[in-house]
């Protein structure tokens, strides 16, 4: 289980470093960024190895990159300007 933790939270790492070397001005401050991802990815580790009773490593691991990736998708702000339509028209 110890092993479990320590790889989800460098995966979590891992995807949040990605995540802010691709898309950085889509993104709010670098430590929220890194530290969702690491949340993302132990919580993600946590629900997969309770649902499956220690089903496997890897099984354990792609939960997290999974929840891992989803915490960090609601960070993203919209690429450009929102445009509001006039309720009059």
């Amino acid at each position: 289980m110890l092993l479990e933790a320590l790889g989800s939270t460098l995966l979590g790492l891992v995807l949040a470093g990605a995540a802010i070397h691709r898309l950085p001005h889509r993104l709010p401050a670098r430590s929220l960024v890194l530290a969702t991802g690491v949340a993302g990815a132990l919580v993600g580790a946590f629900v997969t190895h309770s649902a499956l009773d220690a089903g496997g490593v890897l099984v354990t691991l792609l939960g997290a990159v999974v929840v891992s990736a989803a915490s960090l998708s609601l960070l993203l702000r919209p690429a450009g300007r929102l445009r509001r339509r006039s309720a009059t028209a």
